[in-house]
């Protein structure tokens, strides 16, 4: 008999290869399939097997629960649609802070240029913490919808430590041409991935804040980056 279940927790192709592992050491599985992008595990076994079996197997880390198709509804959907931004949650709240912070720093003597640097400059270093939290795990998401890190890996590794050398350079004001220039690169190829994401209608995680948080990918990222792209074409044009 075979069953499908529904794992949290999951951010890397490691995760994938533990969580494989352990669900195949249970006694009575015959052989399991787990897929990062759904989420989903489907384990084959000769009997029927108790979930309890199967979450003691894995690490606190990872989370089994039994999947049940979704009755797709109104209903349905805006509980969903609620539960998406509910997990966006971290990510607004990051991008108040950055606004009300930046206009902190020039209330005084008003610049939007200024606050504009202000606000590029805390947006890498504060992303680029977040990625530095799990620096192995990331490259691995990271590499799922940045079309450079699918055929470059070790562009995965490089990108938390250029997001913090790009705001520091904002924050300095040093080479803030070189640094815009970067910026419309890099996050331009990432949109592009992004944006094929959305389209493809692919569940996938999103790296912006690293593997600390679980983010799915939405149309927020996409704007995320969006807002990013604007003040930089926006600095180098005026």
């Amino acid at each position: 008999m075979k069953h499908s279940y529904s794992i949290t927790g999951m951010t890397c192709e490691g995760c994938v290869v533990s969580v494989k592992d352990k669900l195949a050491r249970v006694n009575g599985v015959k052989d399991v399939d787990v897929d990062l992008e759904t989420s989903m595990a489907h384990i084959n076994m000769e009997r029927h097997i108790p979930i309890e079996s199967f979450s003691a197997a894995l690490p606190n880390k990872y989370q089994i629960r039994e999947y049940q198709k979704e009755i797709v509804s109104t209903v349905g959907e805006m509980l969903g649609e609620k539960s998406k931004w509910v997990q966006l949650r971290p990510l607004f709240l990051i991008f108040a802070y950055l606004f009300a912070a930046s206009a902190l720093l020039n209330y005084q003597d008003w610049n939007l240029g200024e606050a504009m640097l202000d606000f590029m400059g805390l947006f890498y270093i504060v992303f680029s913490f977040f990625k530095f939290l799990d620096l192995k795990g990331f490259p691995e998401s990271f590499r799922m919808y940045d079309p450079l890190a699918k055929v470059l890996p070790a562009y995965g590794w490089i990108y938390p430590f250029l997001e913090l050398a790009l705001g520091i350079l904002f924050l300095m004001r040093f080479q803030v041409t070189v640094a815009l220039i970067i910026t419309i690169v890099i996050l331009g190829l990432t949109t592009i991935g992004v944006t094929k994401t959305l389209l493809d209608k692919r569940s996938i995680r999103c790296a912006c804040l690293g593997t600390a948080l679980n983010l799915p990918m939405t149309e927020a990222t996409f704007i995320e980056n969006a807002i990013m792209l604007v003040m930089a074409f926006w600095m180098i044009l005026a």
